[in-house]
């Protein structure tokens, strides 16, 4: 990074926005950082234009109507990654020093790239993408099945299909992919 980004570190935990900031600033200077304790604190500097913006899934879904257009810029501090630690916008506390600043900088460089991409590649089909919004609202796959009027095995297929492109196997995770790719809204699955 030659010029300096502004940065918004949005999580209640003073340990992780401090250390994070502390890794940032190690690892990525030049950097102006901002530290905020929730999405309200944040709110009144939400007009200074922020490069990059690092969250909690929660803040995340809460606030999706923000957060939606700065997703490619936009990276979650997960307590425990598993089944969703395979995006590089989301980072574990439990995941190595090393791991973490290899997926920051995943995120930094690849900022102008769309975030619909998905890990191979390769974009969900139309019936694909209809079939995670139904898996993301709880439907269990006969359900599926009855409403897109297609077999059960079809079903299965298609969620073989978007589990390799994804290469995301949890609901959590798969959710996560669907709100923050504008799939699904956080109010249509309760959240």
């Amino acid at each position: 990074m030659s010029e300096s980004k502004k940065i918004a570190i949005i999580l209640p935990d003073a340990l992780q926005r401090i250390g994070l900031r502390s890794l940032l600033t190690d690892y990525f200077s030049p950097v102006e950082i901002s530290l905020f304790l929730s999405f309200e604190t944040f709110l009144p500097f939400e007009k200074d234009f922020f490069d990059f913006y690092f969250t909690l899934p929660e803040t995340l879904a809460l606030h999706i109507n923000y957060f939606l257009p700065k997703r490619n810029k936009t990276i979650c501090i997960v307590n425990n990654g598993n089944g969703v630690v395979s995006l590089p916008s989301i980072i574990s506390v439990n995941t190595s020093q090393e791991e973490i600043v290899k997926r920051i900088r995943t995120v930094l460089r690849e900022v102008d790239k769309s975030f619909t991409q998905t890990k191979t590649g390769k974009e969900l089909s139309l019936r694909e993408k209809d079939v995670l919004r139904l898996i993301v609202k709880g439907m269990v796959n006969r359900e599926i099945a009855d409403k897109l009027y297609i077999s059960l095995n079809t079903v299965l297929t298609h969620r073989k299909n978007i589990t390799s492109k994804l290469g995301i196997k949890t609901i959590p995770g798969l959710t996560f992919y669907a709100i923050t790719n504008g799939l699904i809204a956080s109010d249509e699955i309760g959240l």
